[in-house]
């Protein structure tokens, strides 16, 4: 999830308030500006992000191998809260679907996956992903890969899906690779991380 399509000025907005578990339904798949649905694997169910999942959200997202990689994530609870809440909104309004990682046998959220409009309709589409450490390798990724590019071309019709990764995510232009992307260019000066 290199290119993350959030403000990081979200640990600095104020807040119109955290999804609450009030509004989480599980609407029907073909209904998802209304709610994301649940799409379940052998390994972890894919659904809607939840206010609750902003501290291990931020745990997940925290850790120096994580973070080396992506567009700097929020740094407080309230930052991840916020960023939940603009799923929402991104969602309703038909720009963004996001994903929460939850392994079978636990309801707490260890990654994220995104898929954003790039034109109308989703046509051309970018994803990305971020997954807490302890589950690289596990098979968790490419599960909830396949099911998002799935629901990509098959739910909200997208016909290109484009995903950008740092030149020097090894393991993340590996698991790209593995799923049949292909690398069309490397875009200089197009992530900014740490001052590099």
């Amino acid at each position: 999830m290199e290119k993350t399509p959030y403000p990081p000025e979200f640990d600095s907005i104020s807040s119109t308030g955290p999804a609450s578990a009030t509004e989480i339904r599980t609407p029907e798949i073909g209904d998802w500006r209304h709610g994301v649905p649940t799409l379940c694997g052998a390994l972890a169910t894919l659904r809607e992000l939840r206010a609750t999942d902003a501290p291990s959200l931020l745990a997940s997202m925290s850790t120096e191998e994580v973070k080396r990689s992506i567009s700097p994530p929020p740094s407080t609870v309230e930052g991840f809260e916020k960023f939940v809440a603009w799923t929402h909104r991104e969602r309703a309004a038909g720009r963004c679907v996001c994903f929460a990682v939850v392994p079978h046998g636990s309801d707490t959220a260890v990654g994220l996956f995104q898929l954003r409009s790039l034109e109308p309709d989703f046509g051309t589409s970018e994803w990305g992903f971020a997954l807490a450490r302890e589950y690289w390798g596990t098979g968790l990724f490419g599960e909830g890969a396949e099911l998002v590019v799935d629901f990509a071309f098959e739910v909200i019709g997208a016909h290109r899906l484009e995903a950008r990764a740092a030149f020097k995510n090894n393991r993340g232009n590996g698991a790209l690779k593995k799923l049949g992307a292909v690398q069309e260019c490397v875009l200089p000066r197009s992530f900014l991380r740490d001052g590099e």
